[in-house]
């Protein structure tokens, strides 16, 4: 289970709800217009949100405006300095999980996944349903994908991976998912990608960004040691194949706006405020 109370219609409802937020955001819209525009009851809205975010759809609003952003951007930047100076460059941290990141040679992008099994499986996740693709070497797709919308996520990662061959198995890339969104012993996951050597060099920095700490575009340009590459960055960023392992979804504009996000702007609205809730300031380095 992926929380005690989880239910895989809750993500779909507090999409809706943020979306709702944003566009109505200056008239501070009370609980009863939340309910509203769900059709729920005001007592159902509370046990939803709750379920879900842990807290009040009041509160959780305070994490969706543009200077708590700001205010996180300012925070994350001293804690990243410390872990910079550690020298933390390793592997990335999910929860109790470590991710190792393993990028193809050349001769493998050549083959296009030739000799590549894939297999693959569909999954309710906190953050909605989503694609997730596998091979012996690690993760190489986390996407999030509506339930009319499967065969067009699958068609792309067959796309980009023409020579592959792809299974549906669930049975094996469930496991998987539990170690993500689940409460699992600690364990590591490898992660597999297909990119240019400047992709994989920023895809390598998302990983150093811990939870609850946002960053900008021009901060992982600064990491990567391009300072004049943000825009490069951000075109990397937005190819990131791998979602919330990568966590892309913690890269924002300088002026706190969240911007775009692969897989909607509301959803990565979800995760920024979902991990604010999670994690104090003081547990950012852990």
């Amino acid at each position: 289970m992926l929380t005690a109370d989880y239910d895989e219609r809750d993500y779909d409802r507090v999409e809706q709800l943020i979306e709702y937020m944003h566009e109505n955001f200056r008239d501070q819209p009370t609980l009863a217009d939340l309910a509203a525009h769900l059709n729920l009851s005001e007592y159902h809205l509370q046990r939803m949100f709750r379920r879900w975010a842990g807290i009040s759809p009041k509160r959780f609003l305070q994490y969706l405006t543009a200077e708590y952003a700001r205010d996180r951007l300012q925070a994350s930047r001293d804690i990243l300095d410390t872990v910079y100076a550690a020298g933390l460059s390793g592997p990335g941290r999910l929860h109790d999980l470590t991710l190792n990141i393993y990028a193809m040679t050349p001769s493998e992008v050549k083959e296009q996944g030739r000799g590549l099994a894939i297999a693959y499986g569909f999954h309710a996740t906190l953050f909605g349903d989503c694609l997730l693709g596998l091979t012996g070497r690690g993760v190489c797709a986390l996407r999030f994908v509506s339930l009319d919308g499967r065969q067009a996520a699958l068609g792309e990662l067959r796309a980009e991976w023409p020579n592959a061959s792809f299974e549906h198995d669930p049975a094996a890339t469930g496991p998987i998912i539990e170690q993500i969104f689940g409460a699992t012993a600690e364990q590591s996951i490898s992660l597999f990608v297909k990119g240019t050597n400047f992709q994989v060099r920023v895809w390598e920095a998302l990983l150093t960004i811990p939870q609850g700490a946002l960053v900008t575009y021009g901060d992982i340009a600064q990491r990567i040691d391009r300072p004049n590459a943000s825009r490069a960055v951000g075109s990397a960023v937005g190819s990131n194949p791998i979602g919330y392992l990568i966590p892309c979804h913690r890269v924002i504009r300088s002026n706190g706006i969240v911007g775009d996000y692969r897989w909607s702007a509301s959803r990565k609205q979800a995760m920024i405020a979902w991990e604010a809730e999670r994690l104090q300031p003081a547990e950012l380095l852990s």
